[in-house]
């Protein structure tokens, strides 16, 4: 787990350095000595916990601490401070823990284990994503790594996969949107970019080969730039 460090007194940051040392799966990846300095090392390095000290010249603990929490993945904050008055204000930006200085070894270690427990939500986004669908009056699912491509046909999208094939009622726009795996070729096409093979080019135009379909996939041409840039930049 990336650490950053946040605190203008070099003493504190060293002391929090020193008991860091005792917890190999946190790594510091940055030290900052003001506001403006951490939410530029969080910017580049993108740490998984933030140790913050709350009050610092410029900017406050507590405003780096908002402006972190606009990110779209925020990092874990801990607020480490000499004055514990500021528990509250602390908890009111969902701080993930809070330690008085001098921080004592066993204090750090106790909030560093409950950071590093996942909680139900990292669990659950762990989990494969599935496409869920009805077949015969049943829910069934399939996993989205099985998935090779879904067409829209009329009223409803089909989708083809590893085992067979299925309708789905969802729009092909809805399924971009909630899963990013899935790729656009074709204002009526979707792939799972997992089983992108190659992008092939003939006199009708270019075409899609996955892994697994003996079908090539027509590629549109406002599509195909976009794909070959995505390839140029080895995105899929």
């Amino acid at each position: 787990m990336k650490v950053l460090l946040v605190d203008d007194e070099p003493l504190a940051r060293a002391r929090l350095k020193r008991l860091l040392l005792a917890h190999p799966d946190f790594e510091l990846v940055g030290e900052a000595k003001d506001g403006a300095e951490a939410l530029q090392l969080a910017a580049n390095y993108q740490p998984d916990l933030v140790l913050l000290d709350i009050e610092m010249p410029n900017l406050t603990g507590l405003e780096v601490a908002k402006a972190l929490s606009q990110q779209p993945v925020p990092p874990a904050l801990v607020f480490v401070t000499a004055h514990p008055q500021h528990a509250l204000d602390a908890l009111q930006v969902a701080a993930a823990g809070y330690l008085v200085k001098p921080v004592e070894a066993a204090a750090l270690a106790e909030v560093l284990k409950r950071i590093g427990k996942p909680t139900r939500a990292q669990l659950e986004a762990q989990k494969e994503p599935v496409i869920s669908y009805q077949l015969a009056g049943c829910l069934r699912q399939v996993a989205l790594s099985s998935v090779l491509y879904l067409q829209a046909e009329d009223k409803y999208v089909r989708l083809i996969f590893g085992q067979g094939e299925a309708l789905l009622e969802q729009s092909l726009r809805q399924l971009e949107q909630r899963y990013p795996q899935l790729l656009r070729i074709h204002r009526k096409v979707l792939i799972n970019r997992q089983h992108f093979v190659a992008l092939h080019q003939s006199t009708q135009g270019y075409q899609v080969e996955l892994a697994g379909c003996k079908q090539r996939l027509n590629v549109s041409r406002r599509e195909a730039a976009r794909l070959k840039q995505l390839l140029q930049h080895s995105a899929l």
